[in-house]
Order: C-alpha cells, then sequence, then structure tokens
C-alpha cells in the first residue's frame, strides 16, 4: 500500500487504517455541532418561528454552508496547498511567506495574517471544551431534569481528569477514539433518518431557493441567525490542520462517505422533528431519541464531546510546538508521550493554562446557549483569513488564471465575511473573549519574533569576527584536551561563550564546534540536509543542525547517529562539553520597540526553557555563561 496522498511523510500505511484514525481525531469537533447547532439557530439570541419557511430556510442554510465552506472550500481546495505534507495555519504561513519572497509589503501581510489566525485557534481551543462537553452534560435536563443542578459540577469534573490526563499521552485513549467516533456518527445517521420520516418534505430544503426566500423574508433577523448557523461547520479547519497525520485522502474519503452524510441526516432529523414537535426545541438533539435511549445517547455524546475536545487540545499542543520552532514563542518545556508517534506530545504549561480558562468559561457562562454567544468569532475569522490566504496561493504558487481565483475565493469570502459579521453582533455578548485571547496572543507571537530579530541583530552587531579571533590567539594559549562545542543563535562572529570562556579561564580545547541550530519552515529535513560543517582553522570548524518544524532538536541523538565524515569530528559523548550563553536582557535608552513590548520580551526570554533543557544536552556536561545585552 503507498501512503496517502499528501502524507508527506512517514512509512506506507493503509489508507483505510489512517480514515478509521481520522474518524477519530479529526472530525470530533464539527461531528460534535449537532448538539447545539440548531437549538441554538431557533432559540438562540434571535429566535424563529418553528414554521415551514424557517425551518426549511435553516436546513437549506445548513446544507450549503456546509457543502460550499467545508466539501468545496476546505476538502477539495485548501487542502491541496500543503507544506511538505502538513497544515493549518502556520504551515500556510510559511507556504504563502516563500512565495512573496521579495515583496515586503506582501510578505508583511501574509505574516500578520497567519500568525493572527494561528492566534484565534487559542481561543477556539479553550471554547470548544467547554461548550461540546457542557451541552452533553446538559442531556442530563432531558434524561433526568431532577438532576439539573449538577450539569456544571459534572462538566467541571470531565474537564479535570480530560487535562490531568494529558501528560499521559493519548496512545492508549486514541484507540477508542475510532469506533467510538464511528458509533457516534452511525446514531446521528440513524436518529436523523428514523426523525426525517416523521416530515419527509424537509428533503425539498436542499433546494437553494429557500435559503435565499428565508434570507429575503426575514431580512436582518434572517441574517443575524447566520451566526447560529455556522455552528454546522465550526470545526471545519481541523481538516486543515490535521492533514499531517493522515494525509488527504483518508480525510477525504472520510468526509464524504461518513461523516458528511451522518451530519445532513441529523440536521435534516432534527428540523422535521421541530416541524412536528415544537416543545422539542428544549433540547432537539435528545428530543430525537426514543426514551429508552436517553441515557446511552448521553453518555456517548459525553464520549464524543471529549474526544473532540482532545482533538483541540492535542492541536494547541501541535500548534505550540510550531510556533516555538519557527521562532514566534520562547522555548518551552515538551514532553513526548509516544516512541512511535511524533505528533503525540504533551507542554505543561500550556494544558493547566488552557484548563483554567476552560473551567472559568464554564463557571462564568454555565449553559452552552450562553456560550455559543462567544462561539463561532474566532472560527469565521480564521476561516475569512484561510480564504485570503488559499487566493495567494492560487496566484503565486500554482499560477491559476485571475477571473478564475477571484470568482472562487469571491464566493468564499461572501460567505465567510457573512458568517463573520453575522457573528460580529455577539462580541457585546461573550465573543470578545475568543477575540481578546487572540489579541493578546498575537502580541506575545510578534513581540518574540521581533524581539529575537533584534537580538540577533545585536549579537551579530557585537561579535568578534572569526578572522579577528583566530588571528588573536597566541602561542602561549593553553589547549585542553576533548570538544567544547558552543551554541550560538548567529552564524556569524565568534559566540560571547567562547570569549568569555578564553577571558576567565584562559583556556582553548583542542576541538572547538560552533554550533547553530536552524529552524525551517518546512515540517521536516531529509537527511542529507540535516548537516552542514566548515573548517575555520585547525581544531576550529562551524556545525550548522537543521531541523523541520514538526521535529524534534535532539542535539546528542542528531550527533550520535551523524557518520564522522558529516560532523567533522569523531562524536565521543564523555569528551564533549556544552557551553552555552544566557543572554539576560535589558531595555535601552533607544529601544528597537516600544518599551512595554521590550519589558514582555525580557519576562518572556526569563520565561524560557534553557538551552539545555529544549535541546536535550545532558546536564553533567553543560556550562552556561550569562552576559546583558542591550536591545
Amino acid at each position: 500500500m503507498s501512503a496517502p496522498d499528501g502524507a508527506g511523510h512517514g512509512h506506507s500505511r493503509n489508507v483505510f487504517a489512517l480514515m478509521f484514525g481520522a474518524i477519530g481525531v479529526v472530525f470530533g469537533d464539527i461531528g460534535t455541532s449537532p448538539l447545539y447547532a440548531m437549538k441554538e439557530t431557533f432559540a438562540g439570541p434571535h429566535p424563529l418561528a418553528l414554521d415551514r419557511l424557517h425551518v426549511f430556510g435553516v436546513l437549506s442554510l445548513v446544507f450549503w454552508a456546509v457543502t460550499i465552506v467545508v466539501s468545496i472550500k476546505y476538502v477539495i481546495f485548501i487542502m491541496r496547498a500543503d507544506n511538505k505534507g502538513e497544515g493549518g495555519s502556520l504551515a500556510l504561513l510559511a507556504l504563502v511567506g516563500r512565495a512573496a519572497q521579495g515583496r515586503p509589503g506582501l510578505s508583511a501581510l501574509v505574516a500578520a495574517l497567519g500568525i493572527f489566525a494561528a492566534a484565534l485557534f487559542y481561543g477556539d481551543s479553550m471554547i470548544t471544551p467547554a461548550i461540546s462537553i457542557l451541552s452533553a452534560v446538559e442531556g442530563l435536563q432531558v434524561v433526568a431534569p431532577a438532576l439539573d443542578q449538577y450539569v456544571v459540577p459534572l462538566t467541571i469534573g470531565i474537564l479535570v481528569i480530560l487535562f490531568a490526563i494529558q501528560k499521559h499521552g493519548t496512545d492508549a485513549v486514541g484507540k477508542m477514539f475510532g469506533p467510538i467516533m464511528i458509533i457516534w456518527f452511525t446514531v446521528l445517521a440513524v436518529m436523523g433518518v428514523r426523525n426525517i420520516g416523521l416530515a419527509p418534505d424537509v428533503l425539498k430544503s436542499l433546494s437553494p431557493h429557500w435559503a435565499i426566500l428565508f434570507l429575503y423574508n426575514d431580512g436582518w433577523i434572517g441574517f443575524l441567525a447566520l451566526g447560529s448557523v455556522v455552528l454546522a461547520v465550526t470545526g471545519a479547519e481541523a481538516l486543515y490542520a490535521d492533514m499531517g497525520h493522515f494525509g488527504r485522502v483518508p480525510i477525504r474519503l472520510a468526509w464524504y462517505f461518513l461523516v458528511l452524510p451522518a451530519l445532513l441526516l441529523n440536521y435534516f432529523g432534527q428540523g422535521a422533528l421541530l416541524l412536528t414537535n415544537p416543545a422539542a426545541l428544549e433540547n432537539p438533539f435528545f428530543k430525537m431519541a426514543p426514551a429508552w435511549a436517553g441515557v446511552p445517547l448521553l453518555l456517548l455524546a459525553t464520549c464524543a464531546t471529549v474526544i473532540a475536545s482532545q482533538a483541540v487540545i492535542s492541536g494547541a499542543f501541535s500548534v505550540t510546538r510550531q510556533a516555538i520552532q519557527l521562532g514566534y514563542l520562547p522555548r518551552m518545556t515538551i514532553v513526548h508521550t509516544s516512541e512511535q508517534e511524533i505528533g503525540q506530545i504533551y507542554v505543561p504549561v500550556l494544558n493547566w493554562t488552557l484548563m483554567i480558562f476552560v473551567m472559568a468559561l464554564v463557571l462564568g457562562f454555565r449553559t452552552s446557549s450562553n456560550l455559543a454567544s462567544a462561539y463561532g468569532v474566532a472560527v469565521t475569522g480564521t476561516m475569512v483569513i484561510d480564504a485570503t490566504l488559499i487566493g495567494m496561493v492560487m496566484l503565486l504558487l500554482w499560477g491559476w488564471k485571475k477571473n478564475w481565483v477571484f470568482g472562487l475565493v469571491g464566493l468564499f469570502l461572501v460567505m465567510d465575511l457573512a458568517f463573520f459579521l453575522a457573528n460580529s453582533t455577539k462580541i457585546p455578548h461573550g465573543g470578545w473573549f475568543p477575540l481578546a485571547i487572540g489579541l493578546v496572543v498575537f502580541v506575545f507571537l510578534t513581540t518574540w519574533k521581533r524581539g529575537r530579530q533584534l537580538l540577533m541583530a545585536k549579537l551579530a552587531h557585537d561579535a568578534m569576527p572569526v578572522d579577528a579571533f583566530l588571528a588573536s590567539l597566541s602561542a602561549r594559549v593553553t589547549r585542553v584536551s576533548g570538544t567544547a562545542i558552543f551554541l550560538t543563535g548567529t552564524r556569524e562572529g565568534i559566540p560571547l561563550a567562547l570569549l568569555h570562556n578564553l577571558k576567565h579561564n584562559k583556556v582553548v580545547h583542542e576541538r572547538v564546534v560552533i554550533l547553530t541550530v536552524i529552524m525551517a519552515e518546512t515540517p521536516f529535513v531529509s537527511a542529507d540536509k540535516r548537516i552542514e560543517h566548515e573548517v575555520l582553522a585547525p581544531g576550529f570548524q562551524r556545525l550548522t543542525l537543521r531541523f523541520g518544524f514538526m521535529e524534534d532538536p535532539n542535539i546528542p541523538k542528531t550527533m550520535a547517529q551523524a557518520k564522522t565524515e558529516q560532523l567533522g569530528f569523531f562524536y565521543e559523548p564523555m569528551s564533549i562539553s556544552y557551553f552555552l550563553s544566557r543572554e539576560t536582557i535589558i531595555a535601552s535608552q533607544n529601544p528597537g520597540m516600544a518599551p512595554w513590548r521590550e519589558q514582555l520580551f525580557a519576562w518572556m526570554a526569563r520565561s524560557a526553557t534553557n538551552a539545555m533543557d529544549f535541546f536535550q544536552l545532558p546536564s553533567n556536561r553543560v556550562v552556561e555563561l550569562g552576559s546583558q545585552v542591550e536591545i
């Protein structure tokens, strides 16, 4: 069996096995939308009458939104734009950024859009677990109304368990994801077919004229309803973000043959139920099931929402690692929870930060209906950015005709902007939260990137040229046995740690290696491009290691696996000493950034995981020398 199209890396795997895995991971968010989408559309902040026009109109809007936004925009077009098999906002940013090289204005716009899309994801990753699990547990109000008071405490308990198990990895739990989600989507389809039988006429709403008639008849209220209809497509961005784990073909097969039919059948079933039993609006999803199935459905829905939450949390870990590798966040402790799967990681600081915010959302909003007001703003903002960036890819990378691109992207943007503008009315009622989180994260990402650029420029400017350093070495300098590896972020000049070691210890090792680690804007770097070495003088050399933004920068492991001719020296772990520079950032009188951003950058630098842990250097072989740097 060949590797799926778009996998981009890894060994050959069965397409159907990958499709099975994708069902369990990729579609959790969009697959749990039936729990609340129809309820919020008809009973949300802008209630709609439960008559033929409104039910048919909403179903038509849901069908065409899912078709255009998910089936066409993401599954057919955006998933074609992969960065060596990887997807997601930062991967798309790297892809478009390379195409925009030589155009400063366009490059700056692309960078701002891509970074803000990634920042918005953090707001989404906080709201998704809260609204998904809360909406499932609210099934208690239908199954056992007397237990209504336990909805919030039970949701909090599930969230605590969910975040507590992250450190153990998702490998064992992940094996259950596929079967549970297949059962979930099968149940959605069966419930949908069962209820469509109550009013088969709802299938007529497949015609787009019902959507047009609804919007024309209801005007402003109809437009505002789009803010709830969009809940049916939240999670579409996950198809693209998780492309690197499964490949585009397995995701497409899973979507078209199982997920899409199941979702549409369930939405149409809910519509039929609401037409025949308006009282079901209290919770149309759980009212679809017969009374005897209430408890099993509640348990299944809870499992499905936990899986959806797990996928978003894992996505936040993955985005954070990409941001660190691409230079948008300081180093953080990253724990690998699986020896086989590089994508299974755990970021302790982020995990507990997410848990605090998610629990605060549940306690603050208390119901899924209230949370729905905050949901959608971040997702629709990301969708607008994705549509803009894919248009640039079509023009700059694929060379498609302008008229064709403008027409297609124009269609996407009309829908995306309509959804975004409709959701913008939610901003005063909770929609401000994901935007505030996105703005704060955006400031952090851009501040770290700019600060690192200023720091590297300062270090390069102050660094002693290699030729001058070598010429200044006198024969009287003591050469000691062993190999000294000096890590530096720049490829020019002599590292400060080397100068300080010579100044204070008055020795130079018999073999000096100046090592720079470069994070490429591709997910993976091939073995033949991993290592580059240059001899500067007898006993002195410069070594460069390259890693992709989805790879683990383990320096000792990389050098142990390399050949002697690749490194330029024989690797003997016990004869090597690693010298690190720790810079203390001081705001200068003429700062390169606003003073408050310089203070923020300095704080982020102090909070960063040290290089020894990040590059997995042996602690008993590391020497750290500090210095103060003004930027």
